[in-house]
């Protein structure tokens, strides 16, 4: 159901972009990049936060990219990463498949700068063995995300 959910996203908003399904997983930035021949950086992680004030968020980074704690406290408050349960519950998606498409409950998109790094980037499309190609720009545009600068 959450590829499908990622296909109607896409589909609602008239945008023509495929989505890759492989035999093997692609749940972890390592075993992504392998299957589609590209640098980890490429590879858009999806991480799901729970913030102090109790707002839950979508931070996507570079796959070669580590959250700053003090530069996410500075720029979103402090957080903490959800666990698996939780993170199917709110985005419907499984964990190594989250993205920021088709999500089961409107949830704020960050995505940090180091995605910017790259012309096309590959997060998940809502399947440990799915993925699509984007730009960073219209991953911005499409899910209305807000950069930030929280990774180094």
């Amino acid at each position: 159901m959450s590829l499908q959910s990622v296909r109607e996203f896409f589909l609602s908003r008239q945008l023509d972009i495929p989505i890759i399904e492989l035999d093997v997983s692609t749940a972890t930035v390592a075993l992504a990049a392998e299957a589609h021949g590209v640098e980890h950086g490429r590879i858009a992680k999806t991480l799901v936060f729970r913030l102090s004030d109790r707002r839950v968020i979508i931070l996507v980074a570079s796959g070669d990219a580590r959250v700053n704690h003090k530069k996410f406290k500075a720029e979103l408050g402090k957080g903490k990463m959800l666990g698996l349960d939780e993170v199917v519950e709110l985005t419907g998606h499984p964990v190594g498949g989250v993205c920021p498409f088709g999500l089961a409950n409107p949830l704020p998109i960050y995505l940090d700068i180091s995605l910017q790094k790259f012309d096309e980037l590959l997060p998940a499309a809502g399947a440990v063995h799915s993925a699509v190609r984007i730009t960073p720009e219209l991953m911005a545009e499409v899910t209305g995300g807000t950069w930030v600068e929280v990774c180094e």
